[in-house]
């Protein structure tokens, strides 16, 4: 097996970093912008007057830099290349290799920087979750209408699952939908809308028919944000601000059928689309963090002399780090060869190639990811996220003062991955997913010790 990223990936961060380095980090050292992202960064995004909101001037400055990233060919890259990516077959791995480096780089703060602001899901290459959606499940005029226009910034939507009374059990869902003259009205309540100060639309989830507890019978529709009957409750004000996670009310919020996207009743199917890759890139930008915060504390710690003798050392100070760089490296290997395996699978999937038992996979891709590889990921987005957290918390407290200072980016990393080992799938929920998979209670269908890809070495 070859352990090293391909030589064309590795050429490809390479093209990455130049542009960062030639575009983007003089933009946010022009101007001031440094404010966004050194001690003074949480007051200078955050409209504290106007609900916790972002500040225009935040959200114009990562606007600026999606364009330029747009313009130089880097930002689209996952999509098809007919929206304008590259359509790579290892878009998993590609992804997982180019998001630990933006979050690992010691030039890029770990997630603190213009060029992969992590607190906004914000970076040169971007993730489309909602593209993905659009484009497997969305009708052809929603495809037409929906999808330039996202591309183009001007189609924004949140995302309508997790409910004031209902996160992780989503089928016990409160808000339905029942039959009305136009089509459909919609009434109930949702909680976590991210992007709701800006968005142009909104993707309710809604029981339209079966009992509670029932993953069947429930609906996606896209709703226009100016929709009658909505209403944005309040901004939650979290951990890391500022917030653009609203709560939103819906009383006889009607939309015609054309709004539905994807099957009648069966809804949830679509939040799966990119769970899976959301998960695993998750994970690589978490691990990478996690690296910086061990790679910042061992060069700290061998330049900072007390009592007469390099901080370094201490063994107090050696193990701890000793054991996360230890846990980071084995975690990314993990990550890229799970990333790599996603890959293969999607592969065999658009080719219609028989599986392991001999019978051809119909199944679509995350549909056959979920079964093979759902444990695999969860063992890296939660492993990550926790590591991710550990990390920062040791960093801050190998730094000092220093480190609970703002002037170090330690406590900012810690506010943003914590939400991680929470929203992402709650690190339980995934917990739980590993040991259905560990005891018997869910199967891969795979034959027992049958690689996910026999065709080929897998490479990372």
């Amino acid at each position: 097996m070859d352990f090293e990223l391909p030589s064309d990936l590795q050429a490809y961060i390479e093209e990455v970093d130049g542009f960062i380095h030639t575009s983007i980090l003089p933009l946010q050292n022009s101007n001031d912008n440094e404010r966004f992202f050194d001690h003074r960064r949480e007051p200078s995004r955050t409209q504290w007057d106007n609900g916790g909101l972002p500040t225009r001037e935040w959200e114009k400055l990562l606007s600026q830099a999606r364009e330029m990233a747009d313009r130089a060919g880097f930002y689209r890259f996952p999509l098809p290349r007919s929206y304008g990516g590259q359509g790579h077959p290892d878009t998993n791995l590609w992804m997982c290799a180019i998001r630990y480096h933006l979050a690992s780089s010691p030039v890029y703060g770990g997630g603190v920087s213009l060029a992969n602001d992590l607190q906004n899901e914000h970076s040169v290459v971007g993730n489309f979750p909602d593209f993905l959606m659009l484009y497997h499940w969305g009708s052809q005029q929603q495809k037409a209408d929906f999808i330039p226009a996202r591309l183009r910034g001007e189609f924004r939507m949140t995302f309508g699952l997790t409910e004031i009374h209902h996160g992780s059990d989503a089928t016990h869902m409160d808000t339905t939908a029942t039959p009305c003259t136009l089509g459909y009205s919609i009434t109930g309540n949702k909680k976590w809308q991210t992007g709701a100060h800006s968005a142009t639309h909104m993707l309710i989830f809604a029981r339209t028919s079966g009992k509670t507890g029932s993953p069947i019978g429930i609906t996606a529709f896209i709703v226009p944000r100016e929709t009658p009957g909505i209403t944005v409750q309040s901004f939650e004000y979290t951990l890391n601000m500022p917030t653009d996670h609203a709560t939103v009310l819906l009383e006889d919020v009607q939309v015609p059928a054309s709004a539905i996207l994807g099957p009648l009743d069966n809804g949830l199917a679509i939040a799966q689309t990119f769970t899976h890759e959301n998960r695993i890139r998750q994970a690589a930008s978490s691990c990478g963090a996690a690296r910086f915060c061990i790679d910042r504390s061992v060069a700290y710690a061998r330049e900072r002399i007390v009592f007469g003798k390099p901080l370094a050392s201490n063994q107090a100070i050696q193990w701890p780090l000793v054991e996360m760089s230890t846990q980071a490296e084995m975690l990314r290997l993990l990550i890229l060869r799970t990333a790599t395996e996603m890959d293969a699978v999607q592969q065999r999937c658009s080719s219609g190639s028989s599986g392991s038992s001999g019978s051809p996979r119909q199944l679509a891709p995350w549909v056959a990811i979920e079964k093979q590889l759902g444990h695999k990921i969860s063992m890296c987005n939660y492993c990550a996220n926790r590591l991710a957290t550990q990390a920062a918390d040791n960093a801050i407290q190998v730094h000092g003062g220093n480190g609970y200072s703002r002037h170090q980016p330690f406590e900012h990393i810690w506010r943003h991955f914590r939400r991680y080992r929470i929203t992402e799938g709650s690190e339980e929920v995934q917990i739980r997913k590993v040991a259905g998979y560990m005891f018997g209670y869910k199967s891969t269908g795979l034959e027992v010790g049958a690689p996910i890809n026999s065709s080929k070495q897998t490479k990372l």
